[in-house]
């Protein structure tokens, strides 16, 4: 499994952890398919991961990813998008096949 964070991606995940967590917590990123990049997320900050996550670090940071994200997330370019119409993660997916301007 191989994924970039930009730094703005980066950047956004540690201001969440020094909002909302203590000394070790990591951010949570449970992705699954399906919006416009063909992934969905939900995150959180928690104090340790969950059974059957694995924490992936990247830099500084603590990832705590299940199974199924770990797999949806290869070859991913998560960034953050901070716009009048979107505010949150995006996922720059190479695999895949369509977006919400192509209808």
């Amino acid at each position: 499994m191989s994924f970039e964070l930009t730094r703005s991606a980066e950047r956004f995940i540690r201001m969440m952890i020094m909002a909302d967590g203590k000394p070790g917590s990591g951010f949570r990123l449970a992705v699954t398919p399906g919006g416009c990049s063909g992934l969905n997320s939900d995150v959180a900050v928690v104090d340790a991961p969950a059974e059957g996550e694995q924490v992936v670090e990247k830099g500084s940071l603590r990832l705590f990813l299940n199974a199924e994200s770990r797999i949806l997330l290869d070859g991913v370019t998560i960034d953050f998008a901070d716009t009048p119409l979107q505010t949150g993660l995006v996922f720059h997916d190479p695999k895949a096949t369509g977006s919400c301007s192509s209808h």
